[in-house]
């Protein structure tokens, strides 16, 4: 599949995508609606190029049909649930039948493979278990490919090296800044990571530079191959980089129809230009997705690759359209800071994240003025005992609700700059803290 020729692989993807536009034309209302009022009907698409005809399909379109309102399939045949974090509280919800399962199993072996991966070795998984995709989709690839799999999730990292010099891994899987912790956890116990059986880390749900690739290949002893994916096309594994190369990562295009259009004029870009990635499903059962817009910036590249592989290779995620924050592997938008911060009494509707960078790992500082009467019962001190709970409590519910964490600051009435337009929610010196080259 990955080095048949393009126009082998191009007369697949076209079956493909004929026979899931008539599926989600048939069993899902949602899609019949949106073809209709676009003027279109599955019989207008007769080339890969007729795809362009169709409407998108946006984050929105997910929460507003929450839960089961995009399903393909009678929830019966549901096998598995994922979920992402959402806006309003409500998370975007994937449902998968047990043939999505087996073929997403197959995808994620195959990425593992690429990233050099090899039956019979050991792979060590330490991306989170849960609603998230991460954990779960590595896992079964990792055993379709025939590894040994540890299951050891985030967290514990004494353990994991424990396990890391016991088992013999080859292969770790994480988010980059989980991968440095256990890096640096190692070196304070005077251990050398370089000297571990690892060989390669396939890491990702976190946007990461190149300085913390070379950063973690040099300490960690081992080619860092990014992956990426994301739930509501299918999880982990739509595309990832290979070893050899490690020049973009090669998206499983039997399985995937991938565009990069202008985010403005929704048009398609030329190749090579960064735009918004477009993902449709091809051979997904339980959610199809048509021209999912994604809100990540990358670009194409269909030349060949010195590995082999004839797929398109998309870059390295750029940034976001939006306004979503990715912290340590976990997608956040200020809005739903501000829905934790509405419920506590004690503070002001006034607020700002502030994100830097301490080394290569972000750091997230919330600056959150207190109300006057709050501020007075304190006397004006935020040094206090009480005060000092107030902010340790906001962080917990913060962690609770959103899964990220966060320095609480407690500022006293009207100390966040007001705006006369939008408010300045996000203040992002990451840059700023990057260290020059």
């Amino acid at each position: 599949m990955e080095t048949m020729p393009r126009d082998r692989l191009e007369a697949l993807q076209l079956k493909r995508l004929k026979e899931t536009v008539q599926k989600v034309y048939t069993r899902v209302p949602f899609y019949r609606d949106k073809f209709e009022k676009h003027g279109v009907v599955p019989g207008d698409v007769r080339t890969l190029a007729d795809l362009r005809k169709l409407p998108f399909t946006e984050k929105k379109d997910l929460r507003d049909h929450y839960p089961f309102g995009l399903l393909a399939v009678d929830k019966s045949e549901i096998v598995r649930i994922h979920a992402s974090s959402g806006t309003s509280g409500k998370p975007t919800v994937v449902g998968y039948t047990r043939r999505d399962i087996d073929q997403w199993a197959e995808i994620v072996a195959r990425a593992i493979a690429a990233a050099g991966g090899r039956p019979g070795e050991v792979l060590h998984n330490a991306y989170g278990y849960g609603l998230f995709t991460g954990g779960l989709g590595l896992h079964y690839g990792s055993e379709k490919l025939g590894m040994a799999t540890v299951p050891i999730s985030g967290g514990n990292t004494e353990r994991q090296i424990m396990l890391i010099e016991d088992f013999q891994p080859t292969v770790i899987c994480g988010t980059p800044s989980y991968i440095l912790n256990i890096v640096e956890t190692m070196e304070r116990m005077g251990k050398d990571p370089r000297k571990t059986s690892l060989k390669y880390g396939i890491l990702g749900a976190e946007p990461w530079s190149m300085e913390m690739r070379r950063e973690i290949e040099e300490r960690l002893g081992i080619k860092a191959i990014d992956i990426y994916g994301l739930s509501e096309v299918i999880g982990p594994g739509v595309s990832i980089e290979c070893h050899e190369a490690q020049d973009g990562l090669h998206v499983m295009e039997d399985h995937f129809i991938v565009e990069v259009i202008d985010p403005e004029t929704l048009e398609p870009v030329p190749e090579g230009a960064d735009g918004e990635l477009v993902f449709t499903s091809l051979t997904k059962e339980a959610m199809p997705v048509i021209r999912y817009r994604t809100g990540d910036i990358a670009s194409l590249d269909k030349t060949p690759c010195l590995c082999g592989r004839t797929t398109v290779r998309m870059s390295r995620v750029k940034g976001r359209i939006d306004d979503m924050l990715i912290i340590r592997g976990v997608n956040i938008f200020p809005s739903e800071i501000e829905n934790v911060l509405l419920s506590v009494d004690e503070l002001a509707p006034h607020y700002q994240l502030m994100l830097t960078r301490h080394g290569p790992l972000d750091e997230v500082v919330l600056n959150v003025e207190i109300n006057p009467e709050t501020f007075a019962a304190f006397g004006g001190d935020l040094n206090l005992e009480g005060a000092r709970d107030l902010a340790a409590r906001v962080a917990r519910m913060i962690k609770n609700a959103c899964l990220v964490t966060v320095e609480v600051h407690l500022m006293p009435p009207g100390s966040i700059p007001r705006s006369e337009g939008k408010a300045v929610r996000v203040v992002d010196k990451r840059a700023e803290a990057a260290p020059r080259a």
